[in-house]
């Protein structure tokens, strides 16, 4: 009994260490086997993701590409689920690498976590913000019933096997999957041991994939933000009538209010140099953008213009000879080059140039809409620090105008980028069509000059070949000259009437005779400050640029009234034509300004130099007594010839003036310009 009892004992004692040990090491396998279980999960679920988002990609989106469907929006429904395909199968080429890494796959699946974490966050933050629009166009195309049928119809061709019964069961694969990644790694961590070497890479890549969440949401809440205000609204005015209620009137109030403060320097203004900086490259693009636009128009219409002459249709009574050839030539431009040039000028350039103005709408009424928040957010922040609390309302202004901002430093400098590549691209394509097209009007050229008789002439005797001709042709401009002034009349002058000789008078007072000008032809005002004129109406200019900066717009006195008349239908007010004697001023010196010849005929007559009475003359505007030799007496309203605005030492305060014949210095000051009382009259345009 002694015995059997020592055993007993002895065996009991024995079988408790092992017990214990079992206990120890049981969990221990538990929990292993679990952390592999969660491994294979990660590894195996991102195969068949991989898997799926290949057959939404070369399956289903281009089978329903291949169907051509005019209504459906296959970037809208995808977005940028190409993107997406390239990261899941570089992470998921990845995540297989590491099987072969026994103990350091953890660590190996946490650095690679961490390797993709930015590429996850750009891809997927752009996928997600457009989740919402791609369900509603899913929501759309169900209530289409033939658009309906062609989406069911290609979900049985591709991928019967799913048993999807609507494109959403693809499309919620990506936003489904970025927000799991958090949970596939808290399975690993929480049958992870907490001394484990891969412990705290694990928390690092469960931390990383946690904040990529997070930072998502935040986007896509700033896009829903964006979107609410960053579309061009074109209201009527009873539209915005309409809209204006207490609440509005009170609010713009406020914000004008606080705008004014700012300009004044009343308060301060929230820098932020970031965004001003961003903001001040933006603008810089819009306006440039805007110019080439308005650059190019007016090319368009100077080439269409252009192509308004077509020689070409117009036979001639002429068998051969250079004016064929050119006939020939202005054919093959109106026919092929220019139309072909035109084509790929609106191809390469007006397209994509139209659609980067386009572009800009959006950031441009972003840009304009944080101005507004900004003024309200200083306005509740100053509301807030006296009273210590503000509104939910409130409180959300706050939220927008920061989800604004935010929005806009983040996506500023890339599309800043964007836009000035696509600028310079635009401008490269137009140099390039620039370049073809003289190459190619060059070679049509070349080929007509080929057939000329000179175009193996040596070249002395090709320019003495030129000279010739353009002797040959003075002779015969000299002659149709002299038969011109035989045929035609002298022009008409036309007397000025007492009002019309009292305005001109009030004109050079106010003005001077320097800013007056004459209207060409009847102007009839069609804007807000413009003048309607007639014919031969004398003005002075105020401003030749209108308020926007337009130079076609001048800005004149119309001796009463003020407006904006068209620069191209104004000219200086000329002298009258006359045979009596007076301050001589030679009419060849106007013509030669509007035509000058590149080739001066040796030995031709010089025309003679007719004589004119100008429509202004100086006169004494008060009386002045000569004091030294130097000096001459005048009498107020006496004529005198100015021979130098200025004395020997080049001072402009006196005048050498010719009076009756004596010379002599009277103060410039005393002079006045005043229109000539006889003859009374202006020079009507021909």
């Amino acid at each position: 009994m002694a015995s059997y009892r020592v055993g007993e004992s002895h065996t009991t004692a024995a079988e408790e260490p092992e017990c214990s040990i079992y206990e120890e090491v049981l969990p221990n396998e538990k929990t292993e086997h679990s952390q592999r279980l969660a491994v294979e999960e990660l590894i195996t679920t991102e195969a068949s993701y991989v898997h799926n988002l290949q057959l939404c990609v070369s399956d289903i989106r281009a089978h329903l590409q291949e169907k051509q469907l005019p209504d459906l929006d296959l970037e809208g429904l995808f977005s940028n689920i190409d993107d997406i395909l390239h990261v899941a199968r570089r992470f998921l080429e990845g995540l297989e690498a590491t099987a072969n890494q026994d103990y350091e796959q953890l660590l190996c699946i946490s650095a690679l976590f961490q390797e993709f974490k930015e590429e996850m966050e750009t891809v997927y933050k752009i996928y997600c913000a457009s989740y919402e629009h791609a369900l509603l166009l899913v929501e759309s195309y169900r209530k289409d019933p033939r658009l309906q049928e062609e989406i069911l119809e290609t979900l049985k061709t591709t991928v019967p096997h799913t048993g999807a019964s609507d494109l959403s069961f693809f499309l919620v694969m990506p936003v489904q999957r970025i927000t799991k990644y958090p949970l596939l790694l808290q399975k690993i961590l929480e049958n992870t041991p907490a001394s484990a070497s891969a412990y705290p890479a694990l928390q690092s890549a469960f931390s990383a994939m946690a904040e990529v969440n997070t930072n998502i949401n935040e986007y896509k809440r700033r896009k829903e933000v964006a979107t609410k205000y960053n579309k061009a609204e074109h209201l009527t005015l009873r539209d915005r009538f309409a809209r204006l209620n207490t609440h509005s009137i009170a609010k713009k109030t406020t914000r004008l209010s606080r705008l004014l403060m700012h300009e004044a320097g009343i308060v301060s203004k929230t820098e932020d140099k970031e965004y001003d900086d961003l903001e001040e490259k933006f603008q810089h693009v819009a306006s440039s953008v805007t110019a080439l636009k308005e650059n190019v128009v007016s090319y368009l219409k100077h080439l269409e213009t252009f192509l308004l002459s077509t020689p070409h249709k117009h036979e001639l009574q002429i068998d051969e000879g250079a004016a064929q050839q050119y006939r020939r030539f202005a054919g093959c431009l109106h026919r092929t080059v220019l139309p072909e040039f035109r084509q790929r000028l609106d191809r390469l350039v007006c397209q994509p140039l139209c659609s980067l103005s386009d572009m800009l709408v959006g950031p441009q009424q972003l840009v304009k809409k944080r101005l507004d928040k900004l003024l309200d957010y200083e306005e509740i922040q100053e509301r807030k620090s006296e009273m210590g609390s503000v509104t939910y309302n409130e409180e959300a202004a706050m939220n927008t105008y920061l989800a604004i901002n935010a929005l806009l430093v983040a996506e500023l400098p890339r599309f800043n980028q964007v836009a000035v590549q696509l600028l310079g691209q635009i401008l490269c394509s137009f140099t390039v069509l620039q370049r073809d097209l003289a190459a190619q009007v060059l070679q049509e050229a070349e080929k007509e000059l080929e057939q000329m008789p000179h175009s193996h002439m040596p070249l002395p005797r090709f320019w003495k070949m030129v000279e010739d001709a353009l002797q040959q042709s003075g002779a015969q401009l000299r002659t149709f000259c002299q038969k011109f002034e035989t045929v035609m009349p002298s022009p008409v002058s036309q007397p000025l009437n007492p009002a019309e000789e009292r305005k001109v008078l009030s004109l050079v007072n106010k003005h001077g005779p320097d800013k007056l000008y004459q209207v060409t032809s009847n102007i009839s005002g069609s804007k807000d400050l413009d003048l309607t004129l007639q014919r031969g109406q004398i003005v002075a200019l105020l401003q030749s640029v209108d308020t926007k900066g337009n130079t076609s717009r001048w800005l004149v006195d119309a001796g009463g009234p003020r407006g904006f008349v068209p620069s191209g239908k104004l000219q200086p007010y000329h002298p009258v034509q006359s045979q009596q004697p007076g301050m001589q001023m030679p009419a060849l010196e106007r013509g030669a300004e509007r035509r000058r010849h590149s080739y001066a005929l040796p030995g031709a007559p010089k025309p003679q130099v007719s004589t004119f009475t100008p429509a202004f003359q100086v006169v004494a505007g008060f009386s002045f007594a000569a004091r030294s030799p130097q000096e001459i007496s005048i009498q107020a309203g006496q004529p005198v010839l100015v021979l130098e605005p200025h004395d020997k030492k080049g001072s402009k305060e006196w005048s050498l003036v010719d009076v009756n014949g004596q010379k002599g210095y009277v103060p410039s000051s005393y002079l006045m310009t005043v229109p000539v009382q006889e003859p009374l009259g202006w020079s009507l345009p021909v």
